[in-house]
């Protein structure tokens, strides 16, 4: 009777043991077995202009609190001050081998061609504010600059009753300049008595705008507004206005929701009547917008319904609503 037993306690044994992983039949020590291909790290170019003003530095703030939501991805965040230094910046990127690129160009011409090079090799693009020349990017994601300059333009043209002499101060040459300058000069041609006197590029600079406006009061005498449509052209140009002593004369119509600008539109400075949104946080969409497809594999099936041009909406900044655009804390 005690045979039989010890037989099936030695089964049971030898089963146990091979369950456990022991004996002869056990596979071999897990570190001799082939590693598992480690899945592939996620690798995202960031290209972003020098923060040179106000609203480009606000873009750097943003997209690197926008890159920390993300510790799984390899990111490359690289800002350049000229578009040479740009397109040897996304070249670099491109040999290191990225998956996806967000980009705000410094200008749209010359880094078009460097863009569609990267498209052509797979990579996807999620361009941001400053459209290139040819529809290269997967994503494009802009403010809406053509009510940029329509609605600062009727602002601008109902605050002079319809008449007065204005000077115009543009940005950098790219796709948000022209449409904003566009629009607004669609709007000042439907009042044949508002005279443009000089339109001069001041490059979204504060220096520049101040150096710009010096030109613009040492020609003209008589200047009744100014629309600078960005809010570092519009304090150089302020500074200039007042340097000469000529600050009851004009105003100014700046742009895009600097913090220092809101105040005094909030404060009822009579210099700065008005303001109008244009968030820097839109690079944070972008490299959110990015992220969310590039991150499963999946982009082919997202792109099916991802729309290709996603726009944000400007909003007229007044001493009514100031105080909901006003945010102290804030880098810009």
């Amino acid at each position: 009777m005690l045979k039989p037993a010890a037989v099936l306690l030695a089964c049971a044994c030898t089963t146990l043991a091979l369950l456990a992983g022991f004996g002869p039949a056990s596979p071999a020590p897990a570190e001799s077995q082939p590693a598992k291909a480690a899945a592939k790290k996620l690798k995202i170019g960031v290209s972003v202009p020098a923060a040179d003003h106000g609203w480009t530095a606000g873009i750097g703030w943003w997209a690197k609190r926008a890159m920390a939501l993300y510790p799984d991805v390899d990111w490359l965040y690289v800002t350049s001050a000229k578009p040479e230094d740009q397109i040897a910046a996304v070249e670099d990127m491109m040999v290191k081998g990225i998956d996806g690129l967000v980009i705000l160009a410094t200008e749209s011409a010359p880094l078009t061609p460097v863009a569609k090079r990267a498209h052509e090799k797979g990579i996807f693009i999620v361009n941001v504010d400053r459209g290139f020349l040819e529809p290269v990017a997967d994503v494009f994601l802009e403010g809406d600059n053509k009510a940029f300059g329509r609605k600062s333009a009727e602002f601008m043209a109902q605050r002079l009753g319809g008449k007065g002499n204005v000077v115009v101060l543009t940005g950098i040459p790219c796709t948000v300049d022209s449409d904003r300058v566009n629009a607004a000069m669609e709007v000042f041609k439907r009042y044949p008595e508002i005279k443009i006197l000089a339109q001069q590029p001041a490059m979204w600079n504060r220096q520049k705008g101040l150096e710009v406006m010096e030109n613009m009061l040492t020609k003209f005498p008589k200047i009744d507004a100014v629309w600078a449509q960005d809010d570092d052209i519009a304090l150089g140009a302020i500074q200039a206005i007042k340097e000469s002593g000529r600050e009851k004369q004009m105003w100014v119509f700046p742009g895009a929701g600097m913090k220092e600008v809101v105040k005094m539109v909030m404060d009822k400075d009579p210099m700065v009547p008005a303001n109008i949104t244009y968030s820097p946080s839109m690079i944070a969409a972008g490299i959110h917008t990015a992220h969310s497809i590039l991150r499963d594999g999946k982009k082919k099936e997202i792109m099916e319904f991802m729309p290709r041009h996603l726009m944000i909406d400007v909003e007229l900044i007044t001493p009514e609503n100031a105080k909901d655009y006003y945010f102290p804390d804030s880098v810009y």
